[in-house]
């Protein structure tokens, strides 16, 4: 096949409501793979990724939230992108192999050549040109993208031997108690439709008949077999699996904005808008007061309104928040409708991996006047007239 008749397609794993427990209290209002990291949904940043891939026709959703609560991003970034995404929504979880093989008929519509597998819970730099490049070069039915990291963080993840030359996977584990390789598989793959072949065999001499997992049941079995390869990644990448670790990325995107898309940073020196320091954005909806101090890493969404002598810095900001005279916010998330009082602070110590390391509110938290919030997480529809510590308020 030339590459005039080369058809690629992309496939996000969305999953569902379940998944989203572990983001709570943020999934109560939004499914996590639409949180704003750096103003743009989650899966955003995958899509308009996928969009730079030569050839690419379709990128689906899939997952088992409820189709309304996708068709209107769906409707809404397949007009700015102009590439056709529809979400799929499974009748049930079936694993991430089964899902792919549930969905086979739609995703093979095209006829693709290629299929892009995706988490929505990672953040990267997405190299997914080079990775088809060098998938094609290798001959193989799939290749990961992978990073090396460091051996104490390495069991966390799946991981895998490779060889050095070929760059063949030799040895595939997920998640092993003792260490085997500090390269590790980062949740990005390119396949070719030979993948389903696989798929399908595993379900023929299975008894569980709708559930498959791509690492377990497929990887591993498949290493040291000349059919899986490696694209190693020395670019940055995360897992999101705390509603902390989404300020990390969002900083992430932001810093990677400089490059993409510099439009979408803020600017300002105080004078007649606020003073910006580092990578910020803001929603052109958005009215900040010109004396307020905003950055590094700070995401403000739709219709916020922040008052004079305000400062934030390293958080995130969602919409409809309104944000009043000399307040500070450092190291948080302030949910939708929230609203923070005069000399009043929400802040953290910033460790993303602890749950109370990230202060959050959730929607609609009333903060009064010159009350101090700090490593604590409050659920909706609170109103806080006492200052609090490492606390969780439900």
């Amino acid at each position: 096949m030339d590459n005039a008749d080369e058809k690629v397609v992309a496939v996000i794993l969305v999953a569902g409501p379940s998944k989203g427990t572990r983001f709570r209290p943020l999934s109560f209002n939004t499914p996590e793979p639409l949180f704003p990291l750096a103003g743009q949904p989650m899966v955003h940043h995958h899509i308009s990724a996928c969009k730079k891939i030569p050839n690419l026709v379709q990128v689906f959703l899939i997952g088992y939230y409820e189709e309304r609560e996708f068709a209107l991003y769906c409707s809404s970034v397949s007009n700015e992108l102009k590439v056709p995404v529809r979400y799929l929504k499974e009748d049930k979880p079936h694993g991430s192999a089964g899902s792919l093989y549930y969905f086979r008929d739609r995703i093979m519509e095209e006829t693709p050549s290629h299929i892009f597998l995706l988490n929505f819970d990672v953040c990267c730099n997405f190299p997914l040109a080079e990775m088809l490049e060098a998938h094609k070069a290798y001959g193989g039915i799939g290749t990961l993208l992978v990073i090396k990291v460091s051996a104490e963080s390495a069991s966390q993840f799946g991981e895998l031997v490779a060889d050095p030359t070929s760059q063949e996977v030799l040895h595939y584990t997920e998640k092993p108690e003792t260490f085997v390789s500090d390269l590790i598989n980062c949740g990005i793959y390119v396949f070719t439709p030979n993948i389903f072949s696989v798929i399908q065999e595993v379900y023929r001499l299975r008894e569980e008949k709708d559930f498959v997992r791509l690492d377990q049941d497929i990887l591993s079995p498949l290493a040291g077999k000349k059919q899986l390869y490696t694209y190693e990644t020395s670019e940055f990448w995360e897992q999101i699996k705390t509603p902390g670790m989404s300020i990390k990325c969002s900083a992430l995107y932001l810093y990677q904005f400089r490059s993409t898309s510099p439009h979408l940073l803020a600017s300002g020196d105080g004078n007649r808008s606020a003073s910006v320091v580092g990578d910020v954005y803001v929603h052109p909806s958005a009215r900040v007061h010109p004396t307020a101090k905003i950055g590094p890493n700070v995401s403000i969404s739709a219709n916020v309104r922040i008052a004079p002598g305000v400062r934030l810095k390293n958080c995130i900001v969602l919409d409809d928040v309104e944000i009043m005279e000399n307040a500070v916010v450092v190291n948080a998330i302030v949910g939708w409708k929230s609203s923070l009082g005069r000399w009043s602070r929400v802040q953290a110590d910033g460790d993303y991996d602890t749950k109370l390391g990230i202060t959050i509110l959730g929607e609609s938290v009333i903060v009064e006047d010159e009350v101090v919030v700090i490593n604590s997480i409050v659920l909706p529809n609170k109103v806080l007239n006492l200052s609090m510590q490492e606390e969780i308020i439900l």
